[in-house]
């Protein structure tokens, strides 16, 4: 079976390589460029991370991933 989880994707603009959401847990969100240490996440939390790092130099995106359960 087969279940569908999230990452936040995160642009920052310009030749910077995306990052991505690695823990949520304490202020400031820590991030990673290595998508294999995401964060796997439900929905309605990646859209939790998703809108709190949303600011004008912040473009964050929902991946969906499916994972093996």
């Amino acid at each position: 079976m087969k279940n569908i989880k999230f990452i936040v994707k995160v642009n920052r603009g310009g030749a910077r390589a995306p990052q991505y959401v690695q823990r949520v847990d304490r202020t400031p969100i820590h991030m990673t460029t290595n998508r294999k240490l995401a964060l796997l996440m439900g929905k309605f939390t990646a859209e939790d991370a998703a809108k709190s790092l949303q600011t004008s130099q912040c473009f964050p995106e929902l991946v969906s991933v499916q994972v093996t359960a």
